[in-house]
């Protein structure tokens, strides 16, 4: 069985979930797992192609029209296989209730699917290569919403095609406009560098995102969506080399994926980058970048276009929807904006199968390598808490003949790289992390997801282990997620327990004090509703259903088949159909 291929991965997913412990421990090679071999950073300390922002486009001058020819070899490297087996969900029987509230004065009309959208040629033949069959319940408000010139709050399941849901519509509207909005750029055919005059970059599209390896995976999902188009992305991210991503904006940038640390490097350097040309401003996972000092960095980054009010369409997208949120969504967004939401803030998935295990903590590693050897070969992830704990494993592992990597905040951005390239290509199928890269982390095909360590409270709690299980059963798929539970995890126990019960999960017998008692169980309690206020923004009362009536949710299977790809849609978020927020 090839456990890295789509269509295998229900297969995969049953034999895992069923636990086989006949299975005998011997060599992970004669289990089916690759061999590990070491990885020597060295040898691309010298290539400029190491990082991910030098990694090939579509480079076209525009000359013969607004669509360029086709190239196979870099349709190859940027759709792979989807071009022949389309990456849709396996599992969708598994989604039995999927509730999206649209709120605002507006009422958007859903879209069915990609093809009556009307989309520029490029743009259809993209989502096409891309393997998107059906739309998700976001995709289906989003698309139309930012068609329509609306400002959009976006809040939607993990895994669900948020970035589709932006990337398309925005793409769409201007690919047939490239050559009038777009700044000039040196012609990519005589392009030498060293020797051609770069240029400013002077984005129509900037993409905020508060992690290195989101903004990293968000720029892969433009480099397909900008495919046969005048449109070129680049991406700009803490800790890779400033020179080499200034020399990427020099040779023109329309489409820009940024960290706000980094972006507000460039915009301090105006003869590399200015927003004067900016049309879009999508804000992505946006309650992550809520820190301390978070309104001087949005001001700054909001108001660098210096453009007339009204010209920049704004869209925000996160998992959650607290006062800093709303706040800046008055400030920047139009009144008239619209807000959708898919079921709960903060809630996790019904096709990732949670199991929940006590474990002493001197017995941590010895489970696990008793899960890994009992289970067939599967990409997995597993998360801990500390760096420390983090080279621990993966020295651990490795020595034990598995094919592991790991990544976490103290690796430069080059190895952070290399470990991700060496995950998501199966080289090392067994990825150790620490809970910050869970954010940027979207593999295909992630089988299973083992929480070495819970998230404390302190530390992210619920919302980081739903973004944690989050990597696996992504757009339909199903996944697995182990947690190990411990004695030190008692602060978390209450909310991981209503957790499983709200995705109908086995409550193991050490959890079940944490139940809920009589009714209170039908009507589960979070924290993260009260981050809702139903009192700001006209018309926030009346909530429209997916069927057409107020305040009903959509329910059944009409989730669609599209794939992610690269889209890293994570959160979970709203209250039940029709409550305003």
């Amino acid at each position: 069985m090839d456990a890295w291929a789509t269509n295998d991965l229900a297969v995969a997913v049953d034999e895992v979930a069923a636990h086989d412990a006949n299975t005998a421990p011997g060599d992970p090679q004669e289990r089916g797992w690759v061999k590990p071999e070491k990885y020597d950073y060295e040898t691309f300390r010298d290539r400029e192609r190491h990082f991910e922002g030098n990694a090939v486009r579509y480079e076209w001058d525009g000359e013969e029209g607004d669509i360029g020819p086709e190239l196979p070899e870099l349709e190859d490297i940027l759709f792979g296989d989807t071009k022949h087996a389309p990456p849709s969900g396996i599992d969708f029987s598994k989604v039995t209730s999927i509730q999206l509230v649209q709120e605002g004065p507006e009422r958007i009309t859903p879209i069915s699917n990609f093809a009556d959208c009307g989309f520029h040629p490029a743009i259809n033949k993209n989502i096409n290569l891309a393997g998107y069959k059906i739309p998700t319940p976001i995709q289906r408000y989003t698309i139309p919403a930012i068609k329509n010139n609306f400002d959009v709050i976006g809040i939607a399941q993990t895994g669900s095609g948020k970035t589709a849901a932006y990337m398309i519509p925005i793409l769409d509207k201007l690919m047939g406009k490239a050559k009038k909005l777009a700044a000039p750029r040196p012609n990519p055919a005589t392009f030498q560098p060293g020797v051609t005059k770069p240029v400013r970059a002077e984005p129509l599209v900037v993409v905020l995102v508060p992690t290195r390896e989101l903004a990293i995976q968000i720029f892969n999902e433009a480099r397909r969506f900008c495919y046969r188009s005048m449109l070129r992305p680049c991406v700009v991210y803490g800790g890779g080399p400033v020179s080499e991503q200034a020399r990427q904006l020099e040779r023109g940038c329309d489409v820009l994926i940024a960290s706000p640390g980094r972006l507000i490097d460039f915009i301090d350097r105006p003869h590399t980058l200015t927003l004067r040309r900016l049309k879009y401003m999508v804000i992505d996972e946006a309650d992550e970048m809520l820190h301390s000092d978070w309104e001087e960095d949005f001001q700054k980054i909001m108001a660098g276009g210096e453009q007339d009010e009204g010209n920049v369409k704004y869209s925000l997208f996160s998992a959650t929807f607290p006062k800093q949120l709303r706040d800046l969504a008055k400030m920047y967004l139009n009144e008239a904006h619209v807000r959708f939401r898919v079921g709960r803030a903060g809630s996790a998935v019904q096709s990732v199968e949670q199991i929940v295990i006590e474990v002493d903590p001197r017995e941590k590693k010895t489970r696990l390598l008793e899960i890994l050897e009992s289970h067939p070969p599967a990409r997995t992830i597993i998360f801990v808490n500390s760096k420390r704990t983090a080279d621990h494993l993966d020295d651990f592992l490795f020595n034990k003949g598995l094919p592991c990597t790991s990544m976490h905040g103290d690796r430069t951005q080059r190895e952070r790289e290399d470990a991700m390239r060496s995950f998501r290509g199966g080289a090392a199928p067994i990825l150790i992390a620490t809970g910050v890269s869970a954010r940027g982390i979207d593999v295909p095909n992630v089988c299973h997801v083992i929480n070495y360590d819970l998230p404390s409270t302190e530390y992210g709690g619920i919302e980081e282990y739903t973004h944690r299980i989050g990597r696996t059963g992504r757009i339909g798929h199903r996944g697995l997620a182990t947690s190990f539970y411990t004695e030190r995890d008692e602060t978390i126990g209450s909310v991981l327990t209503r957790t499983m019960l709200e995705t109908k999960q086995e409550i193991p017998d050490f959890l079940q004090q944490y139940v809920p008692q009589g009714d209170a169980v039908n009507h589960l309690q979070f924290e993260a509703d009260s981050d809702f206020d139903p009192t700001d923004m006209p018309g926030a009362s009346e909530t429209f259903g997916d069927d057409g009536g107020f305040g009903d949710g959509v329910g059944g299977g009409d989730w669609g088949g599209g794939s992610d790809a690269g889209a890293d849609a994570r959160a979970d978020f709203g209250a039940g159909a029709g409550d305003a927020w």
